[in-house]
């Protein structure tokens, strides 16, 4: 019996045994390697050809995204891209002609190529949309023509032009554009549609403040080294914060004197660097109504403004300070800058302005000048709340008020400002014809005026006539070539010279420098410049060409060291 148990219980199979697990061999993702970066503020528009655009972080974008012919080395010269181009030559002098030769690999991100209609999508923007940075070059062009399936671009100029290797900068995607809705304003207004760099938008939150960029796949060239840029806003104290936390690896900032200090305080292993912006900071007296088409009152206006106050307002004691704009032309940061300003400009002089006044027709009658019982009244507008230019329309509105000008301020959106306001058809005479919508005329403009690039396309861009405008004596109605809407007569023959190379610039800077602060037209105020400061934790990262920026090199940046 026992026995029988005993066989019984031998008999059952044991209990399975449960397998060991196995490792997974699949192991989740890796964190992408990310650079943070510090900036003031991600808004947009981004067109970098736009005035009314004009910011660091377009800069930056720009050059993150878009692809150029030309871009500057560190000793600011211009040099070939060749991740985008095989050759770039002059092949003819007259006419003066340009041959260009895409490689057959550049493509935009959604796979179509960088071709021949990129180049004269963005020529004939720049010819004809008010508003736009240094058009004087691209209006030389007369003429384009592909070649090789359109990855061979030559082009035409009207006459030489020496500064022809700072064009064809930031190309833009002409098949996505040119029938976007807004057209070429609202090209770029909220984000970009392709890129043709090595990076590109993975998610761009402007109400969260934050871009995220991530290498670009489709990117024909080196690719980048880091998986992922965030560009992310904060207000000084925050900069500061994140820098000394490690939480960003380094900030570009404008900074006042107060966000200076905060970056200083943070110790001996951070690296602080000023870096000049491509831009300066203006007060344009414009021509274009009954009162400053006066030349009389347009001096006594600029007699009455307190330069240095203006400056002390805008630059807050930050790294502009430094940076004060003295010519009319070159700026601080250029070489070869030297002042020009007259003596005693940047200090008031009343008693001469009411002399001038005087001259013009105008009475003071109890504080306030008048003529034919009208008071003397002038719009000072600004982009938006763009700073540093509402501080200084602020300022100057009570300088002027308190001489006893009338002063209205507006501070349109920027890109109305530029393509709208300031773009207003103007007769031979000066006077404004009005555009149809009831727009006011501006007087006086607060605004960021381009400063980099070739210097004779700023000056040609920045006080030219259109071609051949100069030449032309009907009384119709044209649109200003230049935000100040400055058309001289007497001073377009030597523009006309430095921009095609037949009178050097230094040369014709002598004799233009004394006419241009004597037509009370532009003046002057700083350039604009950016707090780069590097912490720990990353290599590669150099304040970059002259007012270009740290950005251009960020193929080569990398997490660790210094």
């Amino acid at each position: 019996m026992l026995a029988a148990v005993l066989t019984a219980c031998t008999s059952t199979p044991p209990p399975p045994i449960a397998p060991s697990p196995v490792a997974s061999t699949t192991s989740a993702p890796p964190s992408p390697s990310q650079i943070v970066v510090g900036v003031d503020d991600i808004v947009g528009g981004y067109n970098p050809h736009n005035l009314a655009d004009q910011s660091t972080i377009t800069k930056a974008l720009s050059q993150l995204l878009l692809p150029s012919v030309f871009r500057q080395t560190d000793d600011g010269q211009y040099e070939l891209d060749t991740t985008l181009m095989r050759s770039a030559t002059v092949t003819s002098e007259a006419p003066f002609t340009v041959t260009y030769e895409i490689r057959p690999d550049a493509s935009w991100s959604d796979g179509a190529p960088i071709a021949v209609e990129d180049f004269v999508y963005l020529a004939d923007a720049m010819r004809n949309q008010p508003g736009v940075v240094e058009p004087a070059g691209y209006r030389l062009i007369s003429n384009i023509q592909p070649s090789e399936g359109g990855k061979g671009v030559q082009v035409t100029f009207s006459q030489p032009y020496p500064g022809w290797r700072t064009l064809f900068s930031d190309l833009l995607p002409q098949h996505l554009l040119k029938d976007a809705p807004g057209g070429w304003q609202g090209a770029l207004q909220g984000s970009f549609p392709a890129y043709g760099g090595p990076f590109s938008i993975k998610q761009l939150d402007t109400a969260r403040g934050e871009v995220i960029l991530e290498r670009n796949d489709r990117y024909w060239d080196k690719p980048a080294a880091i998986d992922q840029i965030v560009l992310r806003r904060s207000d000084a104290a925050g900069l500061a914060a994140a820098l000394r936390s490690g939480n960003e690896q380094f900030v570009m900032s404008r900074t006042d004197a107060t966000g200076v200090k905060l970056l200083q305080d943070i110790g001996p292993g951070l690296q602080l660097h000023t870096v000049a912006s491509p831009r300066l900071a203006d007060v344009l007296l414009r021509p274009v109504n009954s009162a400053l088409v006066d030349d009389n009152v347009r001096a006594a206006i600029a007699g009455l403004i307190d330069r240095n106050k203006l400056i002390d307002e805008g630059t807050a004691g930050g790294p502009s300070a430094g940076l004060r704009a003295d010519a009319q032309v070159l700026a601080p940061s250029v070489p070869g800058y030297a002042a020009t300003i007259p003596a005693n400009v940047s200090a008031p002089d009343p008693a001469n302005a009411a002399s001038l006044l005087q001259r013009a027709g105008y009475t003071q009658e109890a504080g306030s000048w008048r003529k034919n019982g009208k008071p003397l009244s002038l719009v000072i507008a600004s982009p938006g709340q763009l700073e540093p230019y509402a501080r200084i329309a602020k300022e100057l509105a009570r300088q002027l008020t308190a001489a006893g000008v009338q002063v209205t301020t507006i501070n349109p959106e920027p890109r109305n400002l530029f393509s709208n306001l300031l773009a207003m058809p103007v007769s031979a005479t000066g006077q404004p014809t009005g555009d149809g919508s009831g727009s006011v005329a501006v007087d006086i403009a607060i605004t960021p005026m381009p400063a980099g690039g070739d210097p004779a396309t700023v000056l040609a861009s920045t006080f030219g006539c259109r071609p051949g405008e100069h030449a032309v004596t009907t009384t119709a109605p044209v649109v200003p070539a230049n935000p100040a809407a400055v058309c001289d007569s007497a001073v377009q023959p030597t523009i006309d010279e430095a921009l095609s190379g037949q009178k050097k610039l230094a040369d014709a800077l002598a004799e233009l420098e004394p006419k241009l602060w004597a037509q009370h037209t532009v003046i002057p105020l700083f350039q604009l410049a950016d707090t780069l400061a590097i912490g720990s934790g990353i290599s590669g990262v150099t304040p970059g060409p002259p007012m270009a920026g740290p950005f251009g090199s960020a193929v080569n940046w990398t997490r660790g060291g210094k």
